[in-house]
C-alpha cells in the first residue's frame, strides 16, 4: 500500500490535483480503528465542559467529545473527492487564505474562523487552540469499493468510499443482512466515461454503440477495424472483481453486477489502468471522470445508445447514460458526530465545488443535496 500510495501522490501531483503535502498533508495513521463518539444525539441544548472536556446533553448524558483520527478507506474513484477534502481540513487554514479558504467564501458563511475550526464548530467542537491544528485530523486510505464497505463494516475504519452501491457489493453474500446497518451518503456523481489509447483516437475514432461495447468485454469484437477503427487488435482493460467501477459498469452495461466480461488486464485502481492505458497504442477502458485526460494520455470515447450520442463534457452526467452511477461515503449504524462534520464538509456548497467539481465530478442537484444534508445536519447532534 505505501507504494501504491505515493505512485498514486506523484500521479495526483501531475494531474494538478491537490494532493498530500506540505501544510496541507494528511497524517499518516497506522493502526487507526473507527467507531466514532457514539454519540447518538438527544434531546435539548449541548454545553461543553472545557475543563474535562466532557460534552453533557439536557438529558444527563455525557460522553467524551471524540477528537481521534477520522479514518476513511475504499474508492479510488472517490478517493480524489474525500483526500482533497481531508488535505484542506488537516491544513485547517485562516479566513482570507486565497488558496484554500478565500474570504468570499468565509464571508460567504459568515465567519473569520480557520476553515475546519468553523464546519467541525457546528457539531460542538472547538477550535485546539493551537495555530493551525484542526479539532481533529482525517486519514483516508485508497484501495477500492469492497474494501470500504468492508472496513465500515468491521468497524476497522469510520469512512468507507464506494463509488457502487453496497447493494450491489454484498448482494448474495453472508454478509447482505449488513445493509440495515450501513448508511449511505452520496457526496458526488461520477459519468464513468470510456476512454482509449491515444493512438486510436488521433486515428479518427469517435465513438462505438453500446452494442459494440458490449461485444468487446465479451472478446467477440477483438479488432478496432471490427468499429471503424485502425486494423489494431483491441486491448480491452477493467477494473479489478470487486471494485466499484468494475461491478458498476457490468451492471449498467450488462443489466448484473456479476457479468461474466473478458477484459485482457484488470487493474485494481483507476490511477493504474489509467497509466496502463497511457502506455499502450490500443487500448479501451472504463474510467472514473476524474482520470480523463482529453488532450492528454486518456482520451475519452463517445458512447452512442439508441441514437443518442454520449460525449464527455456535454451529457455524461444525464439521467439516460448507463454509466452514470453515485459516489458513496459509508457510515456504519448511524453516523457519528465526527463523521457528520467531515461529511457535511463534502457536501457543503465550498465541498461541492471544491472537492467534487474541483476534481472533474458532477455535484449533487439541489434536491439530491438537501436530502443528503439533512442525513448530517448538525441539529441532529443536539
Amino acid at each position: 500500500m505505501a507504494q501504491d500510495s505515493t505512485r498514486l501522490s506523484e500521479y495526483v501531483s501531475r494531474r494538478k490535483f491537490i494532493a498530500t503535502s506540505g501544510a496541507a498533508g494528511i497524517a499518516a495513521v497506522a493502526g487507526c480503528s473507527g467507531g466514532g463518539d457514539g454519540d447518538d444525539g438527544g434531546d435539548g441544548g449541548t454545553t461543553v465542559d472545557s475543563e474535562s472536556d466532557q460534552e453533557t446533553t439536557s438529558a444527563g448524558q455525557s460522553s467524551q467529545m471524540d477528537t481521534s483520527v477520522l479514518t476513511g478507506d475504499g474508492s479510488s474513484t472517490v478517493f480524489p473527492i474525500t483526500n482533497t477534502a481531508a488535505s484542506y481540513w488537516n491544513s485547517n487554514p485562516e479566513a482570507g487564505d486565497g488558496d484554500y479558504w478565500p474570504s468570499e467564501w468565509a464571508d460567504e458563511y459568515g465567519t473569520d474562523m480557520r476553515l475546519a475550526d468553523y464546519f467541525a464548530s457546528l457539531y460542538g467542537y472547538e477550535p485546539t487552540g493551537a495555530r493551525s491544528d484542526p479539532p481533529f485530523r482525517v486519514s483516508i486510505a485508497l484501495s477500492h469499493s469492497g474494501t470500504g464497505v468492508e472496513g465500515v463494516m468491521e468497524e476497522r475504519v469510520d469512512i468507507g468510499d464506494a463509488s457502487s452501491s453496497a447493494e450491489s457489493i454484498l448482494a448474495g453474500t453472508d454478509e447482505e443482512d449488513a445493509l440495515d446497518s450501513i448508511v449511505d451518503h452520496v457526496v458526488g456523481v461520477d459519468g464513468q466515461p470510456l476512454v482509449v489509447s491515444r493512438e486510436i483516437a488521433e486515428s479518427g475514432l469517435e465513438s462505438i454503440t453500446l452494442g459494440e461495447l458490449q461485444d468487446i468485454y465479451m472478446a467477440e469484437i477483438t479488432n478496432w477495424s471490427e468499429v471503424g477503427g485502425p486494423d489494431r487488435e483491441i486491448l480491452a482493460l477493467g477494473r479489478a472483481d470487486g471494485s466499484g467501477t468494475d461491478t458498476a459498469f457490468r451492471n449498467n452495461v450488462y443489466g448484473d453486477p456479476n457479468a461474466p466480461i473478458q477484459p485482457d488486464q484488470r487493474f485494481g485502481q483507476n490511477q493504474q489502468l489509467a497509466q496502463a492505458v497511457e502506455q499502450a497504442d490500443n487500448a479501451i477502458a472504463y474510467i472514473a471522470l476524474a482520470f480523463v485526460e482529453p488532450d492528454g494520455a486518456t482520451p475519452p470515447l463517445d458512447l452512442v445508445i439508441d441514437g443518442t450520442t454520449y460525449a464527455y463534457g456535454e451529457n455524461l452526467g444525464a439521467k439516460e447514460y448507463p454509466l452514470s452511477r453515485d459516489l458513496h461515503a459509508y457510515t456504519w449504524e448511524d453516523t457519528s458526530r465526527k463523521e457528520a462534520a467531515f461529511i457535511n464538509f463534502c457536501l457543503s456548497d465550498f465541498g461541492q465545488e471544491t472537492f467534487v467539481a474541483g476534481n472533474n465530478y458532477f455535484q449533487l442537484p439541489a434536491d439530491r443535496l438537501e436530502t443528503e444534508r439533512e442525513k448530517v445536519a448538525p441539529s441532529n447532534y443536539e
